[in-house]
């Protein structure tokens, strides 16, 4: 029973040492990144008004705002039209 429980942590450890060192020396490069898929926000109503979630994943759009999620960011960029842009994943810089 000993040895079985030593395999079992020497397992869970080791996967959870993989995932926390995979993650701090792995850098990401949010570039390569797709951009949002604002279609699936779109309204089929004009006068619809969208629910976004309330998930935090910020989105960076070209007028340096940073929107809560990509919800919030399509919507705003169906109402107000082609100026406002993607930019990155991410907060922007201030």
């Amino acid at each position: 029973m000993a040895v079985f429980l030593k395999i079992i942590f020497f397992l869970v450890s080791s996967t959870l040492a993989h995932t926390v060192f995979s993650g701090i020396f792995k850098p990401r490069d949010s570039s390569k990144w797709p951009m949002p898929p604002c279609h699936i926000y779109q309204p089929l109503d004009p006068l619809y008004e969208a629910n976004c979630p309330n998930v935090t994943a910020y989105v960076c759009a070209t007028n340096m705002r940073t929107y809560q999620n990509e919800c919030f960011f399509c919507t705003e960029q169906w109402e107000f039209g082609s100026r406002i842009k993607f930019a990155k994943y991410g907060k922007c810089d201030e």
